[in-house]
């Protein structure tokens, strides 16, 4: 995507397209926002889905997973085969399939696990299935023309039925003459389990719930802490808290980010020293500063280069507040201006920022916010610019004079692939400044973090090319002289801070140049290659070239190329959206627990489109009688 927008400076196509950074995050807020119900799940979301609508009485379940049919739950409706025209779809008969290949629902669990699902993997049942479709053909049944994959389907659930009818098996019984090892056998027990709703008469599936499970850090927080993190996140609140304290798990499954340039760093490593603040305020505060067996949070994120083969352990780092140790539960509990002044303390350290304390009332709580996240990209990105800030701040200024139609009426003559990141950067770090919110208290209120207040994609590619291109500061702030006082305000305390940090900021225009591969009226900014021609690379070298150390397993990781998303075969409690799960190449190997992360894999590399009209625009040139 990134070299697609490099060579024709312009939004590609469809072919192309990817989900936006946060969108599971900000999906939910933005919904209960609009007074939905929002519920986020505690244990695998189809489980929970499934016993919502059965729960419920629900009309139907839309999805694209095949577990909806083999849960004993609503209708599954095929979200794949929808017409929003004319709103019709395919429905999966659960009854129907149970008559074609002769078996009950009860008995469905078991035909799943064998041909391989979530929690069994195909690899695993692959000499049962061989065995089965063996005697499936030596008794003569083998007359189903289809697909093979179907005449496995239908030689399983023969072996499932002859299996049923020699032992008489109750629902949840693994019949012993499959001739499994122990460890097969219960993983077997795990993957029917996993298809067994709450009101069914079922095997025990206390050891299976995420409800009754202990936290992974419960002796460093009290009950009510628990109690309320999982409340919140049910709700769609809390986000981070949820990860940390009750599963020691953060992950993030898909990335924006152009692995070919060098001068920004991964977003991951970007935001990692403020998410060890997070883990910090809500695993050490009240504690006695011990250094010994500090916990450690597994971390599977997602960035170019990193194969996510095993998780980063990664242990939290103390924030330093004026008074003697509070607790997580003073921060989260208790009440007078003494404690929301402490919320608000812990907040801004988490940051770096604890000057800005004094901004506080004094302007708008989004622009604070930005002014926050700004800082912080500053202080940890040594390749941002002056301009770079200065298109930051200024979207964020103007953006909360404009309607939403005169934003979608901003006219970008073209695009660069350096805006696109700088974009998705800031989104992520929303979402940091969301948990950082929620770790200690929420000072803010959580809409002023909400992307719709402080960011607005096109207002802030047209910041950027303007700031790059030298126009002055009151255009760039729309002539409007409030927002100029504004905005010159923000900016010095951003400075005054990084200075203060050692951190001076440059001037590194990166003036756009005419793509010659661009349909006529469209241009590129070089955002890629230009930069690195113009001399940026030469001012301050790519993150690796500076000899910047990070905290990481495997700093020595190398990039690939082509602005790649990756996703992870799993998703947890809050599952950074991402783009459609292309690197699967079979559902059903998917696996469940951590320790299978190695499954995890690039999604593929596409190759480099022409242009829109491209084509058609050099053959025309080209054509002597025109």
């Amino acid at each position: 995507m990134f070299r697609y927008i490099k060579a024709h400076g312009e939004q590609p196509g469809r072919e192309l397209f990817c989900l936006p950074s946060g969108l599971s995050t900000f999906t939910c807020c933005a919904l209960s926002s609009l007074g939905q119900e929002v519920f986020c799940s505690l244990r695998e979301a189809d489980y929970e889905i499934a016993s919502y609508a059965r729960q419920h009485s629900s009309m139907g379940i839309l999805g694209q997973d095949t577990d909806f049919i083999i849960y004993d739950s609503a209708p599954y409706l095929s979200v794949a085969k929808l017409q929003i025209s004319s709103m019709s779809t395919v429905l999966y008969d659960r009854q129907r399939l149970c008559q074609t290949i002769g078996l009950t629902v009860s008995q469905l669990p078991l035909l799943a696990c064998l041909l391989g699902n979530d929690v069994v993997s195909m690899e695993k049942m692959q000499h049962i299935r061989k065995n089965a479709m063996e005697a499936y053909r030596k008794v003569g049944l083998a007359s189903y023309s289809g697909a093979p994959q179907g005449q496995m389907v239908l030689a399983v659930a023969q072996l499932v039925k002859s299996l049923w009818r020699k032992e008489e098996m109750e629902a949840g019984n693994i019949p012993q003459s499959l001739n499994l090892s122990d460890p097969l056998r219960e993983l077997i027990k795990k993957g029917m389990c996993y298809y067994l709703l709450p009101g069914k008469d079922s095997l025990q599936q206390d050891d299976l719930s995420a409800c009754s499970s202990a936290s992974a850090f419960e002796k460093y927080v009290s009950p009510q802490i628990l109690k309320v993190c999982r409340e919140k996140h049910v709700a769609g609140e809390g986000f981070m808290a949820y990860g940390v304290l009750c599963e020691g798990v953060i992950e993030c499954s898909n990335t924006l980010e152009d692995e070919e340039d060098t001068e920004l760093m991964p977003q991951a490593l970007v935001y990692k020293p403020c998410r060890q603040k997070v883990y910090g305020v809500l695993l050490l505060l009240g504690h006695d500063g011990s250094t010994d067996d500090l916990p450690a949070i597994k971390e599977w994120f997602v960035y170019p280069g990193s194969p996510l083969k095993e998780p980063d352990m990664v242990h939290p780092v103390p924030i330093s507040l004026p008074c003697d140790r509070p607790s997580l539960d003073l921060l989260w509990f208790g009440t007078g201006p003494e404690v929301s002044d402490l919320r608000l303390t812990s907040f801004l350290s988490i940051l770096d920022c604890q000057e800005f304390s004094e901004l506080k009332g004094a302007v708008e709580d989004s622009l604070l916010a930005a002014l926050c996240l700004v800082t912080y990209i500053v202080l940890q990105v040594q390749t941002v610019s002056q301009e770079d800030v200065d298109a930051y701040l200024s979207q964020a200024v103007c953006l909360r004079l404009k309607s939403p139609r005169e934003l979608q009426q901003v006219k970008l003559p073209f695009l660069s692939s350096r805006a696109v990141q700088l974009g998705s950067l800031y989104v992520r770090g929303l979402a940091h400044l969301l948990g950082a919110n929620s770790a200690s208290g929420c000072p803010l209120p959580s809409a002023a973090l909400m992307p719709w207040h402080s960011f607005d994609g096109r207002l802030f590619h047209s910041k950027y090319l303007l700031a790059h291109g030298g126009t002055e500061t009151s255009v760039l702030l729309d002539g409007d002289t409030s927002c100029l006082s504004m905005f010159l305000h923000l900016r010095e305390k951003l400075i005054e801070t990084c200075r203060k940090r050692g951190r001076i900021l440059q001037s590194r225009p990166n003036a756009p140049s005419q793509s010659p591969t661009s349909a006529p009226g469209h241009r590129h900014t070089g955002g890629g290659e230009g930069w690195r021609r113009g001399g940026g690379a030469a001012r301050g070298g790519g993150w690796r070239q500076r000899g910047d150390r990070h905290e990481h397993g495997n700093p020595g990781r190398q990039w690939g190329g082509g602005g790649q998303h990756f996703r992870p075969r799993h998703s947890s409690s809050y599952p950074e959206e991402g783009p459609e799960n292309t690197s699967c190449s079979s559902k059903q190997s998917r696996g469940r627990s951590y320790h299978n992360r190695g499954r995890y894999q690039l999604a593929p590399r596409w190759s480099q489109p022409p242009a829109p009209g491209a084509e058609e625009q050099r053959n025309k040139r080209n054509d002597p009688r025109k």
